[in-house]
This record gives C-alpha cells, structure tokens and sequence, in this order.
C-alpha cells in the first residue's frame, strides 16, 4: 500500500514525533483553504492553497465529503454547514464565554450599544460572545467572527499590551492592509498609536475597517493579572463625537471588566 508523502512531514518543535498525526493537520488546513475568495474549490487548487499535491488534496476532501463537513460535484467542492459545529463545540464548552454572557448583558444595557468579549487568533480578533441590540451588520459582528487586529479596538488593544519582544516581532513582520482612507496604512503610525494605546489602557478605533463602525475596547485579565481577551463595544459612528462616546463607555466598560477578573 502507498503512502502519502504528506503524512510523513516531520512534527513540529515541542512535539516528539511519535505524537504527531500528520494527517489530522492536512485534514484540518484543507478545511481553512476555503474562505469568501475561495469558497469553492478544485482538487488542484485546494492543493496548491495547502501545499500539498492534487492526489493528496483530493483524497482530504473526498475523506471531509464522506464525513459531511465537504459537499462536491465531482469536479469542485465546498463546505457544508456541518463545519460550523467545529466553532459550535468552542462556544459549548468554553467557560469564558458562558461567564461573560451576564456581563456583556449589563454593558450592553448601560450603553444601548452591542458589547462583546474578544480574543485573538494569530492576526486576526475573534469574537466568542455578545449581547446587545440587533442592527445594521455594517456596526456588529456576529458571534464567531473574525477580523484583522489591525483595524480593530480589541485588536490593537491586545497587541499593544504584548510583551516587548513580541509587539517588536509583530510590528516587524506585518503587512498592513487598507480598508478605507482612515485606516493606519503607515507602520510609523501604527508604532506610535500601539504606544499610545499600550500608556493609556484603552483602545479607540474609527472607520479604519467600515466607515460607519466606531469600537472602544478595554483589557480583560484574570485574577493573576493575564490578559485573556478584550471587553468592546462596537457602534455606528451617528452624531456623536469620539470623545463623547469614549466618555459614555469607557467607563461602563472598565467598571464591567474589573468586576469580572476574580471571576476568570
């Protein structure tokens, strides 16, 4: 019986190798392959997405269309909803986002805004739970959402607050992406608003992602000091002026965070 060369890749650093399932790994990046500029995909194009060979890809997803998670029509293929019980299992068994739920509750009713608890995942800002008023997606994300740290409250908040070395790695090998005239285009900029954010412990962030989005995100830390995620509010920009806005929030939000560390 052949075998894959793709199954023989050796294992990462800080894992003996006899622990190490290769195949989990390619299992698991054929399903990250797909995303809204790729939502539908051949074989040799999966392939070229994960470097792996056409034969390899197609066997991934042949094996995913098997378990549901991938449907096709012999020629190309595409997630099913099936994938989302991936996230659904997170948010079913993680105790953060349960404990924040009545938390997110009182922001929300305090501000009238939607309020949510935040989390990075490499680049990008994932949010895990929410509470507040239904609106416009154009000022709200839904809950799994993901996206780049750069434009976000939360996300430049929890790369400010990184270690030395770290936020100097982070500022070192980024490309900064553009989304609108307001967003920091600039990695001078961004150092000197990162400083900023990392002196004052609170994040602002306008139009840098959607020219109608406004976001305010405070620091979230465990009874030991950690910090675990961000507490933040996102609003439509209206008539309202930053600093009225920070004014009305800010404090609602840090009072709300301070009450929830000896919870985590």
């Amino acid at each position: 019986m052949s075998t894959d060369l793709t199954d023989l890749s050796p294992a990462p650093a800080g894992l003996d190798k006899r622990d190490w399932i290769a195949g989990l790994e390619r299992g698991v990046s054929i399903i990250e392959a797909f995303d809204d500029a790729h939502p539908r995909l051949t074989a040799s194009q999966a392939g070229e997405r994960t470097g792996m060979t056409r034969t390899a890809a197609r066997r991934y997803l042949l094996t995913l269309q098997h378990m549901g998670y991938v449907a096709g029509d012999g020629k190309l293929f595409w997630l099913t909803p099936r994938v989302l019980r991936l996230g659904q299992s997170y948010l079913d068994s993680a105790r953060l986002p349960r404990i924040v739920q009545p938390f997110l509750q009182r922001v929300a009713a305090g501000t009238h805004e939607i309020a949510y608890l935040s989390v990075m995942d490499g680049d990008e800002v994932v949010y895990i739970a929410r509470n507040g008023p239904n609106r416009s997606m154009s000022t709200g994300y839904v809950l799994g959402a993901r996206v780049p740290a750069q434009v976000t409250a939360a996300g430049m908040l929890m790369v400010a607050l990184r270690g030395e070395a770290e936020l100097a790695e982070w500022l070192a090998t980024r490309q900064l992406q553009v989304f609108t005239s307001y967003t920091i285009a600039s990695m001078e900029r961004m150092k000197l608003e990162l400083a900023r954010i990392r002196a004052q412990g609170w994040a602002l962030s306008e139009q840098q992602l959607d020219l109608n989005s406004r976001g305010i995100a405070v620091p979230l830390r465990d009874r030991h000091g950690t910090l675990v995620g961000a507490l933040n509010i996102t609003m439509p920009m209206g008539h309202e002026s930053s600093e009225d806005a920070v004014a009305r929030v800010l404090p609602v939000l840090r009072e709300t965070a301070q009450a929830m560390r000896n919870l985590i």
